[in-house]
């Protein structure tokens, strides 16, 4: 059968949602601007470039994207794997995640979202994880489904993909945040645990239907995983672990920030060890985050919990001092160019072309880069210097 028609109110929204490099920053600017998605797809060149950060090369780019853009596809896919898109504002999209500062504009998603995931606690750590961190993360998971929590995760081979089989098996609702589209589950070996997942709870992207995840994308993923919950445990993550970069993100949105400790020369546990060190919550078992979680008083989504004490416990994270930023030392060659080109941020594509480094290439430098904290990958493949 024929896809059904697509609602009118969600058809421009979409199409802003597949033209390339319109991340959720841009888009909701775009919005903003102009006043309603109808009216943006509507704009010429010279129009868009009067939006901060979008130049003329940008805005070129977007007029004629806006022009071309067909999203019959995108809905014949939507429509063939049970998928909804649900739009910011819309009572189903969840209000945590709609108060971060680049919250998406769309979701993508399978399954159902309800009111009992306003208590959420993500878990996440190392894909190549001991039986030591497949084992905590089961027990943690379970703990928390057990008591009535969901549990967020990214479906990824090891901690992750054990925090939702511990759920799943406490019989507990989990929530699955993908890097790439729906249409076609990675990694594939997890394809039966992401059935389960959507049946029991959801899977969730802000990706469209078709655009499988590459190494980039996973930083921007982390954000809604964190985005979603009231805290994040992150379990066996060595030192350069892109669960370090979920804390991160945990952390900039007042989340709490739990870790899972290990050996002390266990390098699966190096990055866990040093976030304890930047004040992340030791933690042990599910019972010490509930009774962490259960001491904040809970304020509206997405604003910093607050511990009642009588003096302000240290951030994680140091805020960044003002002024202009100097390079971090030891960048190679290659790596300064970066550094220079992005005094702006920038799509990736632009910056490709700009130092003369192909894209492939290109997307590892700014990787080692952003495990380094250098720099910061923004939604719409843009990155910006981290300072």
């Amino acid at each position: 059968m024929p896809a059904p028609p697509v609602p009118p109110d969600l058809r421009d929204h979409l199409a802003l949602a597949l033209v390339p490099g319109l991340g959720p920053k841009l888009t909701r600017a775009v919005l903003e601007h102009f006043g309603s998605a109808a009216a943006a797809l509507a704009a010429t060149a010279p129009q868009l470039e009067t939006i901060p950060l979008v130049g003329a090369k940008l805005a070129a780019r977007f007029a004629a994207s806006f022009r071309n853009v067909d999203i019959t596809p995108e809905w014949d896919l939507i429509d063939a794997h049970a998928v909804r898109v649900v739009r910011a504002g819309e009572p189903e999209y969840p209000a945590r995640l709609a108060a971060i500062d680049d919250a998406p504009p769309l979701l993508y998603l399978r399954g159902a979202l309800t009111a009992a995931d306003a208590n959420a606690v993500g878990i996440v750590g190392s894909r190549a994880c001991t039986s030591y961190g497949k084992r905590v993360a089961e027990r943690i998971a379970a703990g928390l489904a057990a008591a009535g929590w969901t549990v967020v995760s990214g479906l990824a081979r090891g901690i992750d993909g054990a925090a939702h089989r511990g759920a799943l098996d406490a019989g507990g609702r989990t929530i699955a945040v993908l890097a790439g589209g729906l249409s076609k589950i990675y990694p594939p070996e997890h394809a039966d645990l992401a059935e389960e997942v959507a049946a029991r709870g959801a899977l969730v992207t802000e990706t469209p239907m078709t655009v499988a995840p590459q190494p980039g994308m996973f930083p921007a993923r982390n954000r809604i995983i964190s985005g979603l919950c009231r805290g994040i445990v992150v379990i066996e993550a060595n030192a350069k672990s892109g669960a370090l970069i979920t804390a991160t993100h945990a952390a900039e949105q007042g989340r709490e920030v739990f870790a899972v400790p290990g050996n002390v020369d266990s390098a699966p546990s190096a990055g866990c060890l040093d976030l304890i060190r930047k004040g992340a919550r030791l933690v042990r078992t599910a019972d010490d985050v509930l009774d962490d979680l259960r001491g904040i008083a809970p304020l509206d989504p997405g604003k910093p919990a607050h511990r009642p004490a009588p003096a302000p416990a240290p951030t994680l994270f140091d805020a960044p001092s003002p002024g202009p930023p100097a390079p971090p030392p030891g960048l190679d060659p290659q790596q300064q160019k970066v550094w220079d080109a992005l005094a702006t941020p920038r799509h990736v594509d632009e910056l490709s072309r700009e130092i003369g480094v192909p894209v492939g290439e290109l997307v590892v430098v700014l990787m080692k880069m952003e495990m380094r904290k250098v720099v910061r990958r923004l939604p719409g493949n843009q990155y910006e210097r981290r300072v």
